[in-house]
């Protein structure tokens, strides 16, 4: 007994000896080293961060803020090479892009496109994303399929396209005629604005889809299977869940896919390039930009009516935000 008192007695001297654990504050403040100026090495880490998105932040600047404020600051100067010097305007430029028959209509055609794209991507990009929501056998062929279209680029997919509506042996004509809709070989794109607009809106709208599929799917992919099982012992049926359950859950991502959509619709250019030229019938804005200002060589109405185009994104894209975009919680 005298023996295991004294053990314990050694325990509890070496217990007293042994340094206790130290708070969290305090072991941080012991291994911070002085540095220069008796800065910590923490606080230096601390710029760390900074440092690593500065090259990120200047190639940014470089190439979306400067062509921006470019952009503002052109769009009220006279800038042609054909008749220097420049000189400072005002709303010159605004005022003689308006006045221009050829720009009024590029404007009246882009919201055909504007129309016409955001309604049947949203549409189609929301029933791929219905169809693809449960796993099947070969969904991810079918998946990988349905993204080829948003890989390709648009000049690319615009000479496709051009074959596909060529009016001598273009696949459109061919299969009207073979069932009798047609009795000749027709030009689609060129002769009639909305036919051709639509037809041209088919084309940007096969590119997007696919974006808008995918973000309405990982939105599908997010709703608890219990809210679905909820409904199906309610009785709901297929069509009641969807417009019930489905679509009110998935309208932030409806909203960001049709900002997409309304985005590359309000700027497509070169789909129309390829498939219009230089035509009025369905020129676009920025079509109608780029021949303002590299072929008329008036870069200053070119600022200025891409500085209106940039405003109308904004404005726009905004006001779909609003409507449409709302905060899902599930409880």
């Amino acid at each position: 007994m005298r023996g295991r008192a004294a053990g314990e007695t050694e325990d509890l001297h070496h217990a007293a000896a042994r340094p206790l654990p130290l708070e969290p504050q305090a072991r941080r403040r012991r291994w911070e080293r002085p540095g220069p100026r008796g800065q910590s090495a923490t606080r230096r880490d601390g710029y760390l961060p900074y440092a690593m998105i500065a090259p990120l932040v200047v190639f940014i600047g470089a190439l979306a803020i400067y062509p921006t404020v470019l952009t503002v600051v052109e769009a009220f100067f006279h800038i042609d090479p054909l008749s220097p010097p420049d000189h400072f305007v005002g709303f010159g430029n605004f005022s003689a892009v308006f006045s221009n028959p050829q720009v009024r209509q590029s404007f009246a055609n882009t919201g055909w496109y504007v129309l016409f794209g955001v309604a049947l991507t949203v549409c189609l990009g929301t029933g791929i994303g219905l169809l693809l929501q449960r796993p099947f056998r070969g969904r991810g062929v079918i998946l990988a399929i349905v993204v080829l279209p948003w890989a390709l680029p648009g000049v690319v997919e615009g000479v496709i396209w051009s074959w596909i509506y060529n009016p001598t042996f273009g696949v459109v004509n061919s299969v009207l005629k073979s069932l009798h809709l047609i009795g000749q070989y027709q030009l689609f794109i060129g002769t009639r604005q909305v036919e051709s607009i639509l037809l041209i809106a088919l084309v940007q709208a096969w590119q997007i889809t696919p974006l808008a599929a995918l973000i309405v799917l990982a939105a599908l992919q997010s709703i608890p299977d219990e809210l679905y099982e909820s409904a199906s012992v309610d009785g709901a049926s297929w069509h009641r869940t969807v417009r019930s359950v489905t679509i009110p859950l998935i309208r932030p991502a409806l909203a960001i896919a049709t900002v997409e959509a309304l985005v590359m619709s309000l700027n497509i250019f070169d789909q129309v390039y390829v498939l219009n030229a230089n035509a009025t019938t369905a020129s676009s804005i920025m079509s109608t930009t780029y021949f303002i200002t590299f072929q008329n060589l008036n870069f200053g109405q070119g600022y200025a009516l891409s500085l209106l185009a940039t405003v109308a994104t904004v404005l726009l894209s905004v006001g779909v935000v609003k409507v449409l975009y709302r905060k899902v919680e599930y409880r």
